[in-house]
C-alpha cells in the first residue's frame, strides 16, 4: 500500500487488484465477459481505483415519491413504473462494475434497431444500440455493492453497459424508446460516437471521426 491509499477516505477505493471472475463462487452471478479479457483496461485507458463522479449539469433533484420509469417507441405495449413498482421486478447479479440489479420485460417491436436511453438529467439522452442494450450484463442498477446508488452516481436508477463506453450508462434514467433509427443524444450531439466501443483499434470509438 502506498502513502497515498491511506490519505484516501472513499469507502468505494479499491487498494487491492479486482476479483478474478474465477473467483466469484455464485454460481448464480452474471460474469461480464470483459472481465475475462487478459487486460481488462481498454486501449488508451487507466484503472482508477475510486469511483469517479462524471456528468454533465450535477445530479438533477429527484422526488422519488413522483419518480417513474417508462418504456415506449417501438414497442407492442408502452409500460410505466413507480419507483416501488420498479424495485418490485425480478433482479439479477452480475459481475462487473455493478452488482445487484434488476430487469423488466417488453414485448419489442422486429423493427427496433436502437435505444434512447432518457433521464431527469435536464433532459439528457444517449443513445445505444439495441444489441449492446440486449447483452445478458446489461442492465439497469439500483444497488452497488449491495448499498442503494447515491445521487451522484446516478441513483436511484440508473442504466449500465458494461461493454460500451461509461457516457452510454445513464444516469437518472426515466425511461427508454426504441426506435429504428439511430438518434444521437448529448455527447453524440457534440461529436461523441454513435456507438462507443472501448475495444476498437487505437484509443476506442470515443468520437465520430475516430
Amino acid at each position: 500500500m502506498s502513502f497515498l491509499d491511506g490519505l484516501i477516505k472513499d469507502p468505494k477505493y479499491q487498494n487491492t487488484d479486482p476479483r478474478k471472475p474465477e473467483e466469484v463462487s455464485d454460481p448464480g452471478i452474471i460474469i461480464s465477459p470483459d472481465t475475462r479479457r487478459e487486460n481488462r483496461v481498454p486501449p488508451g485507458q487507466a484503472r482508477t481505483k475510486k469511483w469517479p463522479v462524471l456528468d454533465a449539469h450535477g445530479a438533477p433533484p429527484i422526488d422519488l415519491a413522483t419518480w417513474t420509469f417508462e418504456v415506449d417507441g417501438l414497442v407492442d405495449k408502452p409500460l410505466q413504473f413507480s419507483l416501488d413498482e420498479f424495485m418490485e421486478l425480478p433482479p439479477l447479479k452480475v459481475y462487473s462494475d455493478f452488482h445487484c440489479v434488476t430487469r423488466w420485460l417488453a414485448s419489442v417491436k422486429p423493427e427496433a434497431k436502437f435505444v434512447l436511453a432518457l433521464a431527469y438529467d435536464y433532459g439528457w439522452t444517449t443513445n445505444v444500440p439495441i444489441d449492446y442494450f440486449l447483452k445478458e450484463d446489461s442492465l439497469f442498477a439500483f444497488l452497488h455493492d449491495g448499498a442503494p446508488i447515491p445521487p451522484e452516481h446516478g441513483g436511484p436508477v440508473r442504466l449500465i453497459i458494461p461493454q460500451l463506453y461509461a457516457w452510454k450508462s445513464a444516469k437518472w434514467v426515466k425511461g427508454v424508446r426504441f426506435l429504428a433509427e439511430d438518434q444521437p443524444g448529448f455527447w453524440e450531439e457534440g461529436g461523441y460516437h454513435m456507438r462507443g466501443n472501448p475495444w476498437t483499434s487505437g484509443d476506442g470509438e470515443r468520437f465520430r471521426w475516430s
